[in-house]
């Protein structure tokens, strides 16, 4: 949001406020797999054909396994005494005391073994289930030991069984991870398995897990303004299932995200992760990912989801995320809005069967229009806490729109990010075990980003939440476990990790999909009166091409020096980004003459990636030097000397009132492989992308937007859309073809848009 949130007087307290071969009973011989070598998300560029590491089979472990019959599903186990044999049919005795537990007999309805399980544990192990926490591989497994006793102690001994995985190596050695994780739990009281949970992994991201086109990793898509610009909603399907195979096939069972967030605010750094800002488009992508994903029904085969952020993280103020203090509050400005724009993604999600929802950190505004629910009370709209703390938000949720899942807390979202219950009316802290008993109590049932089941115990016993609330909770976890089959065969082959992985119909897909979501914007005609695109061989062979990237890189999150660090990163990753740029044209498209310098050429194609992270709280559009884009008076002198092909990669809303007048030709990316681009300027592939947000006119236009309303709604500011040099509106749905039928304009404003007239 911008200046319209200014101009409401706030209060003080809103501006302080986952190889073994089937068979019987025998023995299998264990797969060695590779050493990892783990690392952090890189931020920026990382090569075009990505750099991790192969798969050569170090990591593997030993287990049995009974194969899959009529009447008898898989069973697998890393210790032979875990199989029963009762009657003709196998079980998993998870517990290993030799006999069938009523929880371990998959012949039951689930609701009846996990009755019987919760009956068998103690309040401990139930506080222990409650918890959700990052779980980091052991850094340098010569071994082949990436779960130690040093670093699995959440598991051990907090009794977690839900961990969030964040790396972004080959499918095999996080098969071979995922298999030890559910070694070590097969081991522990109850023989409870645990759940590996990651954010969305197929495609680049600034701030979350990154990968980029690489053997033997996951699949690369675009990024989802990737998929929202391709329109293509059966192929967001396709994307969702090829995903999930091969997540399944890596023992990574649930996906933190999609975001049903749309994208109201220009200057949130996380619109990236968003499918744009049309509320349907958001919820049909959100409803295949969770079909394609969860399969329709949740089983053996499925990933579970958990969309968020309810009730949507989009409507910001001046960009300010929630994960900070200055960003604590959701503002909802616009009558009504919440429940026009916001929700119906999430009213989608329900339909499609999602299994979890996560809140978000933010508190809603009692300094917001009225947004027609029922109201905490006779003098407040909203509770002013946090989503995972509001009941009234959570009550909505389940209540008035039916979701039946369970719900998960953001990370810190009940610690230190307890936005609007971090103090009580008297200044004092407030402890941390209220914080959980007030989430509990609200309806959230797992807390991420803690090891502190402590604090349930704590909570029960003081009298402060009930037991009820905490079996409640662990119902719903316990059910989807038993449900996705983890306590019949948590254990994973690595071998077919990397075959899903490497399968090359599936990459053939999504390299389409890359080729879908290239955005033509602009097409000028040059000198001899045709339009510069495409690039054809007719036209190459008088063409001499000068080319050069400019990469931006966030600096990150408490980065003492910002700007020193974005200037020194984006210096490496752009020589880095040129260097693979080059090869990649020589290799795929020989027909293109190269040269070194302007002075030798005919024509340029530049190609401009801003960055912003979340981590470093300052929210800003601008393409120049504090987005990494360190050479823009370069970039312009390079557009006034030759007719330049000028590609942008948003993962914002960028203001390019200075990269757009020079540029003979402008394309939006999204993440999208260069390959895919070239093969729209070279006529390979016909633009088909259409632009998933509105492109601002300006900072004064970013300043008067509305923002809890897409760009097209009857309450957003009427100037808000860049108009470009030829006169053509950068509005929602903007796409240029290479058809002259239509004079090569093609815009997709949803019917559902309404007639903009704010100033």
């Amino acid at each position: 949001m911008a200046s319209l949130s200014k101009q409401i007087k706030k209060s003080s307290k809103l501006r302080k406020k986952l190889l073994a071969t089937a068979l019987t009973l025998s023995l299998v011989a264990p797969v060695i797999g590779p050493q990892a070598i783990f690392a952090q998300d890189d931020q920026g560029y990382t090569g075009e054909e990505g750099e991790a590491t192969p798969y050569s089979g170090r990591g593997a472990i030993t287990t049995f396994k009974i194969a899959k019959a009529e009447g008898q599903p898989e069973i697998e186990v890393a210790t032979q005494d875990r199989i029963l044999e009762i009657d003709g049919k196998y079980f998993r005795d998870a517990n290993g005391n030799k006999r069938l537990d009523g929880y371990e007999d998959w012949t039951k309805p689930v609701s009846t073994r996990v009755a019987d399980l919760i009956s068998k544990m103690s309040l401990e192990q139930k506080a222990g289930l409650m918890y959700i926490n990052t779980h980091t591989p052991e850094a340098d497994p010569s071994d082949g030991k990436f779960v130690t006793p040093n670093n699995s102690k959440i598991v051990t001994d907090k009794k977690l069984r839900h961990v969030i995985y964040r790396l972004s190596q080959n499918l095999g050695d996080v098969a071979n991870y995922t298999n030890q994780m559910q070694q070590l739990a097969e081991g522990l009281e109850l023989g409870i398995p645990v759940v590996i949970t990651s954010n969305p992994r197929n495609s680049a991201s600034t701030d979350y897990t990154n990968i980029t086109n690489a053997k033997d990793q996951h699949t690369f898509w675009p990024g989802t303004l990737g998929l929202a610009a391709a329109r293509d909603v059966e192929a967001v399907a396709e994307f969702a299932d090829i995903a999930r195979q091969e997540w399944r096939a890596a023992g990574i069972r649930k996906v933190y995200g999609y975001m049903a967030d749309v994208a109201t605010d220009p200057l949130w750094a996380r619109i990236e992760e968003t499918f744009g800002e049309d509320p349907k488009l958001v919820g049909d992508m959100n409803y295949e990912i969770i079909r394609g994903f969860q399969t329709e029904k949740l089983g053996n085969d499925s990933v579970a989801i958990t969309v968020k952020h309810f009730p949507g993280g989009g409507a910001r103020d001046d960009g300010q995320d929630p994960h900070f203090a200055n960003g604590s509050f959701n503002i909802y400005p616009t009558e009504g809005s919440l429940e026009k724009y916001h929700i119906p993604p999430f009213q989608r999600a329900i339909e499609a069967g999602v299994a979890s929802v996560m809140p978000y950190y933010a508190y809603p505004s009692n300094d917001s229009a009225d947004q027609g629910l029922e109201p905490y009370s006779e003098t407040k709209q909203f509770e002013e806490v946090g989503m995972t703390l509001n009941k009234g938000i959570i009550d909505y949720l389940r209540e008035g729109l039916g979701f039946k899942g369970y719900i998960n807390s953001d990370s810190g979202a009940v610690a230190g990010s307890a936005w609007g219950y971090l103090v009580d009316e008297n200044g004092n802290p407030i402890p941390n075990v209220q914080k959980v008993a007030k989430a509990l109590n609200a309806g959230t049932n797992i807390i991420s980003g803690g090891s502190t089941p402590e604090l349930v115990i704590q909570a029960v016993n003081e009298g402060l939440t009930d037991v009820s609330k905490v079996n409640e909770s662990i119902t719903y976890t316990l059910s989807e476990m038993m449900t996705l089959g983890l306590f019949e065969d948590p254990y994973v082959n690595p071998s077919e990790a990397i075959a899903a992985a490497n399968n090359q119909e599936n990459r053939a897909l999504a390299y389409e999909a890359h080729q879908k979501s290239v955005v033509l914007m602009r097409n000028d005609k040059i000198e001899d009166g045709k339009k510069l695109l495409p690039l054809t061989n007719g036209k190459l062979k008088d063409v001499k091409l000068y080319v050069e990237g400019f990469i931006g890189v966030a600096p990150g999150r408490n980065n003492p020096n910002p700007q020193k660090t974005i200037n020194e990163e984006s210096a490496k990753q752009t020589a880095a980004f040129n260097a693979d740029l080059k090869k990649m044209l020589k290799e795929k498209f020989p027909n293109i003459t190269l040269v070194d310098s302007v002075d030798q050429a005919t024509h340029a194609y530049l190609y401009i990636k801003p960055t912003q992270s979340n981590w470093d709280n300052d929210p800003r559009i601008d393409v120049n030097e504090t987005t990494g884009i360190l050479e823009l008076d370069r970039i312009i002198e390079i557009q006034k000397a030759v007719p330049t092909i000028t590609a942008v990669n948003f993962t914002n809303q960028w203001l390019i009132n200075e990269l757009e007048p020079n540029a003979a030709a402008l394309i939006g990316t999204f993440g999208t492989q260069q390959e895919a681009v070239f093969d729209v300027i070279t006529g390979k592939f016909k633009p088909a992308g259409k632009l998933p947000f509105a492109i601002p006119a300006s900072a004064e236009a970013v300043e008067k937007e509305v923002g809890d309303v897409p760009s097209f709604a009857p309450e957003e500011y009427a100037d808000f859309e860049y108009v470009n040099k030829n006169g053509d509106k950068y509005e929602y749905g903007f796409g240029l073809s290479y058809s002259d039928g239509n004079n090569g304009k093609a815009v997709g404003k949803p019917d559902h848009a309404g007639e903009k007239g704010k100033k």
